[in-house]
């Protein structure tokens, strides 16, 4: 049927589009709940000192990577946004639909703070709110990302492949048809069809 293939592009392209505009808008009105309910540098415990809402703004990457370098890494954050948005011409996987979205949304959250926050343009700092014990402080997108990246090795273990093909459906012309072979009772030969 050949709506078929369309209607099930469309259907992975809706899901990775309402995966990343659901991150993004958590992303942003938790920054935003952070911004106006947390005193910046002030720790409040959640569980123990294992999680907790600490307010920081952070102008590197996870973990304060690259500090001083934030419109490289604005650059970088365009550069995914940009190879998702080209992938997503491919994607015949629900797995991947889901972890594009993810990936998107969250490197659309963070972009938005680098571009519209202080210092300013393309400098701005990331409102990270969400405190790991001592081990550093992130926000929604990030977690989106990490779930995103956890979801692609996923998919590569599992042998699902963007187009949403699997390792065992490409046998090469060489390969011997197993099937074919048991239903001829032949071993060992391959058969050619006309």
């Amino acid at each position: 049927m050949p709506s078929s293939p369309s209607a099930g592009s469309r259907r992975l392209l809706v899901t990775l589009t309402v995966v990343a505009v659901v991150v993004l808008v958590v992303d942003q009105l938790s920054k935003r709940w952070a911004l106006s309910s947390l005193v910046p540098g002030e720790r409040t415990d959640l569980l123990g000192h294992a999680l907790g809402f600490q307010l920081v703004f952070n102008p590197g990457a996870a973990l304060s990577i690259a500090t001083g370098m934030t419109w490289v890494l604005t650059l970088v954050a365009l550069g995914v946004v940009v190879l998702v948005v080209r992938a997503s011409r491919r994607i015949g996987s629900m797995l991947w639909a889901v972890s594009l979205g993810l990936l998107l949304g969250g490197a659309i959250g963070n972009l938005v703070d680098r571009l519209v926050r202080e210092p300013g343009f393309a400098r701005g700092h990331v409102v990270d709110f969400i405190a790991y014990g001592d081990l550093f402080v992130g926000n929604v997108a990030d977690i989106a990302i990490v779930v995103a990246a956890v979801l692609i090795v996923l998919a590569v273990l599992l042998g699902v492949h963007l187009d949403g093909s699997r390792d065992g459906d490409r046998r090469g012309d060489d390969e011997p048809d197993e099937h074919a072979e048991a239903s001829t009772g032949r071993t060992g030969e391959a058969t050619n069809g006309a």
